[in-house]
C-alpha cells in the first residue's frame, strides 16, 4: 500500500538478494543469493552461456544453471516470444516491469524480469536501498528506502507530508 507515494521504483545499480532453488530436486536450494543485476560473472573464454547475473552447478549436473535479470529491452522480447508460444498461467499478470504507481496501490505489480535456466527463484528478500520512492509533491528519497521490514516511512517536508510504503510483499510468478 502507497501513502502519499507517486512511485515506487527499483533501482538498477542495487543489490538483490533471493533464495533458490533447483526445479529438478526437493532438496538443492541455494539461500539468500545476492548479485547486482547492473553486473555479470566473469566468464571463461569459449564459454557457451550468455552473460549472467548468478550461476549455480548443482550436484550431478555437468553444466551450470544461470539467472539473467533481464533490461526492458530484453524483458518485453521474452514476453512477446511466451506470449506467441501460449506460456502464460491462467491468472497471472504477465507484463513487463516498471514502476509501481500510487494508482496500484494494493496491487501486485511486476518491477523485475529474470530468465532462469535450471534455476527457480522462490523468495525476495528486501535487504535495504533497493527501492526509490517518489512522494506525490515529487520529492525523491533514495536512500534508507528499507522495506526488509514491510514498512518505510518519511516526511517529505517541502510538501508537508508523510509518505509510506506499507505491508511490502513481493512474490515470484514462473511463466
Amino acid at each position: 500500500e502507497l501513502d502519499g507515494v507517486e512511485s515506487l521504483s527499483l533501482l538498477k545499480n542495487t543489490n538483490l538478494c533471493f533464495s533458490v532453488r533447483n526445479p529438478l530436486s526437493d532438496y538443492e536450494t541455494r539461500e539468500k543469493i545476492v548479485f547486482n543485476p547492473s553486473e555479470t560473472l566473469e566468464q571463461e573464454e569459449g564459454d557457451r552461456e550468455p552473460p549472467h547475473h548468478f550461476a549455480v552447478r548443482w550436484e550431478g549436473q555437468k553444466k551450470f544453471s544461470t539467472l539473467i535479470v533481464l533490461d526492458e529491452e530484453g524483458a518485453k522480447s521474452a514476453f512477446k516470444k511466451m506470449k506467441k508460444k501460449g506460456g502464460k498461467k491462467k491468472g497471472d499478470v504477465v507484463d513487463a516491469p516498471r514502476d509501481m504507481t500510487a494508482d496500484d496501490s494494493g496491487e501486485y505489480v511486476p518491477v523485475l524480469a529474470m530468465e532462469c535456466r535450471g534455476i527457480e527463484p522462490y523468495e525476495f528478500y528486501p535487504l535495504g536501498n533497493e527501492f526509490k520512492v517518489t512522494s506525490s509533491g515529487g520529492a525523491v528519497f533514495e536512500e534508507d528506502v528499507d522495506l526488509s521490514e514491510g514498512d518505510w516511512g518519511d516526511y517529505d517536508e517541502e510538501n508537508d507530508e508523510a509518505v509510506g510504503v506499507n505491508e511490502f510483499e513481493s512474490k515470484i510468478i514462473a511463466v
